[in-house]
């Protein structure tokens, strides 16, 4: 499957954000169908070849839980992202457990959307290169290193030693991997590299976030759970242990787990057995764990907020990705490379790069990594129509400017935090991502960083 001919399902009953969504795709060259009810929904899923659905959980002819239970039993092919309300997070929760790949929050702004179906396309596209590979049998023949180093584009030194370890892991089906690295850096391209070159490749690989699923369902969500064990469990369910039962377990942002859950994984790992919550019986499992953070666990060990035991159980390889910022030789050719990918999924000439590009990007500090490289691109696509690209495309932010806040104001740590905020947002026009950016944080630890200060965007989706 390729990129431009993504076909999506737009289940949702106000026309406005109907109809907004439906033309934000058309322009990206999407085919795109719509439906107000579950009723219009059923008929087009049977009818049309549908790649992925933003399924509003409210509709007024039943529950869109219903109808994603529906699509994962009858086409499991079709990824729904869910489109969730005010006071819907029990819904949203559920609507994952179900299949439902990612949710966005209303009211979202654009950039979620594009947020969302990225990752759903990159999610397709990895799948289809599994069917279409014809490499079965040898873990490092020439397919699986082409792959490899269309993943991690670059020619520093460094960059090299990080290939060659990760070939080193593939090679091995049971070795426990700690991949650290700043935001950006591709560790969840690493992960998957592993894993779809070991010997586990035809069996599940499940990321989970660490820091996304709330404290109080991370047992449940794990080790599964027996219907009646709390209030919630209407029926038994299994955890992502067995899901994932032969594969791989990818535990992003493992910095941000919980001490209580870190024991109790430890245990599952070491034993390879799990019981779920309210059952009485283990059931053995066989995974590869492999892991992720942007922080220093060993400091967090000194400071008592990570477990010694479990890190010696995950880091058995560590792998470490280095900032963009330290190996600046490997910018030119992940610039042509993101080029030549948008220039083709856009359908547009390839562009010439003005070597003045080259020179202002390698002087850039790129707190977004490689990720941010790529989002330079892409809006150098939609600022310029040129046949060459020019240093102006590419927006390269300036340092934030602070002479906003005085130097008699308060030092208070609270205040000084929303103002920053408000002053990267404003700066940054209002995009969040080159916001975060400006604030060497992640998008996601802006927006609750904004919730915390009650600050609000006016140029949102409604």
């Amino acid at each position: 499957m390729q990129d431009d001919n993504l076909k999506i399902l737009v289940i949702e009953d106000d026309q406005e954000i109907s109809k907004k969504l439906s033309s934000y795709f058309q322009k990206k060259d999407f085919e795109v169908k719509t439906a107000a009810s579950l009723g219009e929904a059923s008929i087009i899923l049977n009818e049309e070849n549908i790649n992925v659905c933003f399924l509003d959980l409210i509709l007024p002819d039943g529950n869109g839980l219903e109808l994603l239970k529906h699509i994962k039993a009858e086409h499991p092919d079709i990824e729904v992202i869910i489109m969730s309300g005010f006071g819907t997070m029990d819904s949203v929760i559920e609507g994952m457990r179900y299949g439902a790949i990612d949710y966005i929050k209303k009211p979202f702004s654009f950039y979620d959307i594009d947020f969302a179906i990225s990752r759903t396309r990159r999610y397709l596209t990895i799948q289809q290169k599994l069917i279409d590979t014809e490499n079965r049998f040898s873990l490092i023949g020439l397919e699986l290193e082409n792959r490899i180093e269309r993943q991690m584009i670059g020619k520093s030194a460094i960059i090299n030693k990080v290939i060659d370890l990760v070939i080193l892991a593939g090679q091995d089906r049971d070795i426990n991997v700690l991949i650290t690295g700043e935001n950006g850096t591709g560790k969840e391209i690493i992960a998957r590299i592993i894993h779809y070159s070991s010997a586990r490749k035809d069996q599940p690989f499940f990321p989970v976030n660490s820091a996304a699923t709330p404290e109080s369902l991370l047992e449940s969500e794990f080790f599964g759970h027996r219907k009646g064990s709390f209030t919630d469990a209407r029926e038994d369910k299994k955890g992502l242990f067995e899901k994932t039962n032969g594969g791989t377990l990818f535990l992003d942002e493992i910095a941000d787990m919980p001490l209580t859950l870190q024991s109790k994984l430890l245990r599952a790992i070491e034993e390879k057995k799990v019981k779920p919550v309210g059952g009485d019986k283990f059931t053995e499992v066989d995974i590869r764990i492999i892991s992720a953070t942007n922080r220093n666990i060993e400091q967090m060990i000194v400071e008592n907020k990570f477990r010694r035991d479990f890190y010696h159980r995950i880091n058995t390889l560590i792998i470490h990705i280095p900032p963009l910022r330290e190996r600046p030789e490997d910018i030119e050719p992940l610039l042509k490379h993101f080029t030549a990918f948008f220039a083709k999924q856009k359908n547009r000439p390839l562009p010439e790069i003005n070597p003045e590009v080259i020179e202002g990007l390698k002087k850039y500090s790129f707190p977004g990594n490689v990720r941010e490289l790529k989002n330079m691109v892409e809006r150098a696509f939609i600022i310029s129509s040129n046949s060459v690209f020019k240093s102006a495309d590419f927006l390269i932010p300036a340092k934030i400017n602070l002479s906003q806040i005085d130097a008699d104001q308060s030092l208070n740590l609270e205040e000084n935090e929303r103002r920053i905020i408000q002053i990267a947002l404003s700066q940054s026009n209002y995009d969040q991502q080159l916001a975060a950016n400006y604030l060497g944080i992640t998008r996601q630890s802006l927006i609750r960083r904004m919730k915390k200060h009650q600050i609000t965007l006016d140029k949102i989706l409604k």
